[in-house]
């Protein structure tokens, strides 16, 4: 008889290794009436083994069996009829009113003859390993922060209304405008918005509007089929559908011709493109950013622009201040731009000198942003001690005066008066290539000789068939 029926002793010892087992286990027997509660099972539901014993699993209110909400009876659960159940997420109901999230398995028990003579289940607490996981999330979502937000720097009021937009436009799927100078950082905005939304594992794609002629511009944007123009060898997707379930971002959009505004329109209202030599409408679901350093109202009143489709792009509009509309944001844009400057020349400059920030914050900046982080880059090269000093930053600032009544003509060295020449006279293609020779055909430096937005040096380069290299023909 001993051989079939446990010993008190063989209880004893069972009871004891149940209880030193990490996993919470319990016993039912064939009418779900609970058995058996070792110590992890106390611990994680906050029922004692005297005060579950006699009750059924109904006590802790699982969350998930077989699908459905933990029923009252065993018979109803499905556990007699599956014999097994697969591992699961769950939660149960602790004592003290709270959920715990858990995984748990059920299984029966059979005795020799198969006969089922109760059911065993395993519950594993993942209270830890949830907040393990949250904490996980928490830091990546604060990594992911200063990753896509960290070059928008800026205090100033208008900045903080910058931060509130690019946070709202990326809670829905809006088309935003961003408006603003050259140089003010409005492709880092499109940026935040895209890798702060929903979307940023989806595609992000970027086009100039302005890099290329309009009949490359619409094979770009829409793609082409195979002979539909001399050189299309084979089908070919475009930008527009390279972005499909992402974003695409359009920058100098007030740059576009009439006949592509019109290809533009369709796209935001039909959400749908055709390539180039095709019938066939391809739907799409994409996000649309444009920016434009221009006027569009102006260029509105001037004919140049669709009125229908200014107001399909401006439905969320975010205008970018000239850096010396948040003069306040310069020093903390200065620290910014020293930190990732000597992260990339493994230099250890510690700040600049006084009159050195007094003469950056006074300089008017026509480059904006984009124009400060290249002067600190220039100041790079040249420093060779622990701070930037006046010397160290590029002429045209070292020059530079607010106070022009107080500066005579003869206080301004030759090169800056002949700037100031070429600024104010008309310009022309050979003066053009001389400056560009002079900046090393660096078209936004060229754009600051000139007083003008790189956007319009490479305009005047087109016009005028300059090569966007030198050495091309």
């Amino acid at each position: 008889m001993t051989e079939y029926f446990p010993t008190m002793w063989n209880i004893y010892f069972l009871n004891q290794i149940m209880d030193s087992m990490a996993e919470g286990v319990f016993t039912m027997n064939v009418n779900g009436i609970i058995t058996s509660w070792n110590k992890a099972m106390e611990k994680i539901s906050g029922y004692s083994a005297r005060e579950a014993k006699g009750n059924t699993c109904s006590l802790i209110d699982f969350s998930n069996c077989f699908g459905k909400k933990c029923p009252s009876s065993i018979h109803e659960c499905g556990i007699l009829e599956h014999e097994e159940s697969e591992v699961k997420d769950c939660i149960l109901h602790h004592r003290n009113g709270y959920d715990v999230p858990v995984i748990k398995q059920a299984r029966v028990v059979k005795d020799e003859s198969g006969q089922i003579i109760g059911v065993v289940e395993t519950v594993t607490d993942l209270t830890e390993l949830e907040k393990a996981r949250r904490k996980a999330e928490e830091a990546e979502s604060r990594l992911a922060e200063y990753f896509q937000l960290d070059n928008l720097i800026g205090k100033s009021q208008q900045m903080q209304e910058i931060f509130s937009a690019v946070k709202a436009a990326a809670e829905s799927n809006v088309t935003v405008l961003i408006q603003g100078n050259s140089g003010t950082g409005k492709e880092l905005i499109a940026n935040a918005i895209h890798y702060n939304s929903p979307h940023a594992n989806q595609p992000y794609v970027t086009v100039n509007c302005t890099a290329l002629p309009e009949t490359l511009l619409e094979s770009e944007l829409f793609g082409h089929v195979k002979g539909a123009f001399s050189g299309a060898f084979k089908d070919r997707k475009g930008r527009f559908e390279e972005a499909n379930g992402g974003t695409i971002f359009l920058d100098e959009v007030g740059e576009l011709s009439q006949y592509m505004q019109v290809k533009l329109l369709r796209v935001l209202q039909e959400r749908e493109i055709e390539r180039v030599g095709e019938n066939k409408k391809r739907k799409l679901s994409i996000r649309i950013i444009a920016a434009t350093h221009s006027s569009l109202k102006k260029k509105l009143q001037e004919g140049k622009f669709r009125e229908d489709l200014y107001y399909r792009l401006k439905v969320f509009p975010i205008y970018v201040p000239t850096l010396r509309e948040r003069k306040e944001d310069i020093p903390l844009l200065v620290k910014h731009f020293i930190e990732k400057q000597n992260k990339k020349t493994r230099k250890n400059i510690q700040g600049q000198t006084p009159s050195a920030m007094r003469l950056i914050m006074d300089y008017s900046w026509p480059g904006n942003v984009r124009e400060l982080e290249n002067a600190i880059e220039h100041a790079f090269v040249l420093c060779s001690q622990e701070t930037i000093n006046i010397k160290d930053l590029p002429l045209e600032i070292r020059n530079f005066s607010y106070k022009k009544e107080e500066t005579s003509k003869t206080d301004i060295p030759d090169t800056i008066q002949e700037e100031k020449k070429i600024r104010h006279k008309e310009l022309t293609r050979e003066s053009l290539l001389q400056i560009l020779e002079e900046c090393d055909w660096n078209k936004a430096k060229t754009g600051r000789r000139l007083g003008i937005s790189r956007t319009a040096v490479w305009k005047y380069m087109k016009k005028w068939n300059i090569p966007l290299k030198k050495g091309l023909p």
